[in-house]
């Protein structure tokens, strides 16, 4: 439901006060606003029953609900394993406390956080590493892993077991457990992060001799490296879109692409980049249309030197090429570092002002999402109330002249506690083929005596669920609902108004 009225009273206050600078216009009805979880080193994952993770992700959720997220970015595969029930790679470590290890009794998270995302109308994206196999030396798998099955498949770098990304059968695995997701799973998105090539390690040269012998032809070592990864990214996304042409492909990748001073078309940055250091070329995934949406690891102060996060949020908007960019953003960094330019006591105020001001960003993924529920120094409670105190959609894809048909049948009624039901009839299906135009969730305002009936404006929206009921606090006198059915695309259809007695 909306934020309640005390919250929005609180809003308004605060608001006043001068602590938060943003007109209500300034505060869009549409913006992504994304947070991570991770199980890769959150050990309180394993130490958990499955009937107490079930109510951990409830929670997790309940309070990113109430910050405002409206999309969480779930890791289902830290590392060439699986929080979900799957046939192709072992249960994770993270989760169950030993690799290969399966819940007792056993149950499928990945499924479950899907269906309490999309019951509190936020979109679930899984989240992946394509790469990475093992994360510490000397970490042993299970006989049947496809690492044992292929080893000269793979290389150690750093004491850790990655997949070679030389090989085409590498790529077609990679996609074959994405295209395993995306056939039993409605997410909303595969999300990938920023592991290509290993990070580098001082002394420690990537042990990829006999693949770039055999396969190498001559070319330049880096830009064979490149080559191997963008074509993994290419068919990641077509592996996407000829499945289920709706789900969007994301890549979160480490804030800077090269600096400046190495290339012209670079930002004003001194750290590592992307292009030479990972062999991750994400200017030319852009251009080729092969990435639905960017969120850049800008997680550095506003501006830190080597690599200022206001500048680079806008070097990110300014080469986006058309691609939707998420500014990925670190909590605790943000919330502990005082912004003495706009006289803030943290950077928040002016990293979500930018987020809104860049042209191409329409944004932000926040990393992590523990931080923001533990309400780090503030930070769910700052949010709550002053930069994201109403409901968002996430950006439109697709057409947008196209759009889901109505709702139907808009009414007053009651359940069985007797509680007052604001309810409708979802459009009718066409089939049981999914599409992209399937009403997936309902938008509903709520408009008082009086008040102009726009369905621009952010405050008169009381819900986004997937329900086709909403719970009113009474009986409605005077009032005005609207109910839209919003598709796969996030495009929302045509209104359709129950008005209220004068």
């Amino acid at each position: 439901m909306k934020k309640t009225i005390l919250s929005l009273l609180t809003f308004i206050i605060v608001s006043l006060l001068g602590s938060c600078a943003y007109a209500d216009s300034n505060i869009p009805k549409r913006e992504f606003r994304g947070a991570w979880l991770h199980l890769i080193g959150q050990s309180q994952w394993a130490k958990k029953t499955p009937a107490q993770q079930r109510e951990y992700i409830r929670s997790e959720f309940d309070k990113l609900q109430e910050a405002g997220i409206n999309a969480v970015v779930f890791q289902v595969r830290p590392a060439a394993d699986a929080a979900y029930i799957s046939k192709l790679e072992p249960w994770s470590k993270f989760l169950t406390g030993k690799l290969g290890k399966a819940p007792d009794p056993i149950w499928d998270p990945l499924q479950f956080a899907i269906e309490e995302a999309h019951k509190r109308g936020m979109e679930l994206h899984a989240w992946l590493n394509p790469y990475r196999v093992t994360t510490a030396p000397g970490e042993v798998l299970p006989a049947d892993h496809i690492a044992n099955k292929h080893p000269e498949r793979f290389f150690k770098y750093d004491g850790k077991i990655l997949f070679d990304p030389a090989y085409q059968e590498n790529r077609d695995y990679i996609c074959e457990v994405v295209s395993d997701i995306l056939t039993r799973y409605d997410v909303d998105a595969i999300h990938i992060d920023d592991y290509f090539y290993p990070y580098p390690k001082k002394g420690q040269s990537i042990p990829d001799d006999k693949s770039y012998a055999k396969f190498g032809k001559g070319m330049d070592r880096g830009d064979w490296r490149r080559q191997n990864v963008n074509l993994l990214i290419e068919q990641m996304y077509k592996t996407i879109k000829e499945t289920k042409p709706w789900v969007r492909f994301g890549i979160s990748p480490f804030g800077i692409w090269r600096n400046k001073k190495n290339d012209p078309r670079g930002s004003e940055s001194n750290g590592l980049q992307n292009y030479d250091s990972l062999y991750a070329d994400i200017l030319l995934w852009m251009k080729n249309g092969w990435v639905d949406y960017v969120s850049p690891q800008l997680y550095w102060e506003l501006d830190l030197a080597v690599a200022p996060s206001r500048k680079l949020a806008k070097w990110w908007s300014d080469n986006s090429y058309g691609t939707d960019i998420y500014i990925g953003q670190d909590l605790r960094r943000t919330m502990g570092t005082p912004d003495t330019k706009a006289g803030k006591p943290n950077e928040l105020y002016t990293k979500i002002k930018l987020s809104r001001e860049l042209p191409n960003t329409k944004g932000a993924i926040w990393f992590h999402g523990y931080w923001l529920t533990e309400n780090y120094k503030g930070a769910h409670t700052q949010m709550a109330n002053e930069h994201y105190p109403t409901l968002a959609l996430p950006p439109v894809y697709g057409d947008k002249n196209v759009v889901p048909d109505q709702v139907k049948n808009i009414r007053i009624g009651k359940d069985k506690q007797g509680k007052v039901l604001l309810e409708w009839d979802a459009p009718a299906k066409n089939g049981k083929v999914e599409k992209e135009t399937d009403p997936v969730k309902y938008v509903v305002y709520e408009f008082l005596q009086g008040e102009k009936q726009d369905l621009n404006n952010p405050e008169t929206i009381i819900s986004i669920t997937s329900d086709t009921a909403v719970v009113l606090p009474g009986v409605p006198e005077g009032n005005t609902y609207a109910v839209t059915a919003v598709d796969r695309m996030n495009r929302e259809s045509k209104p359709i108004f129950l008005y209220g007695k004068k």
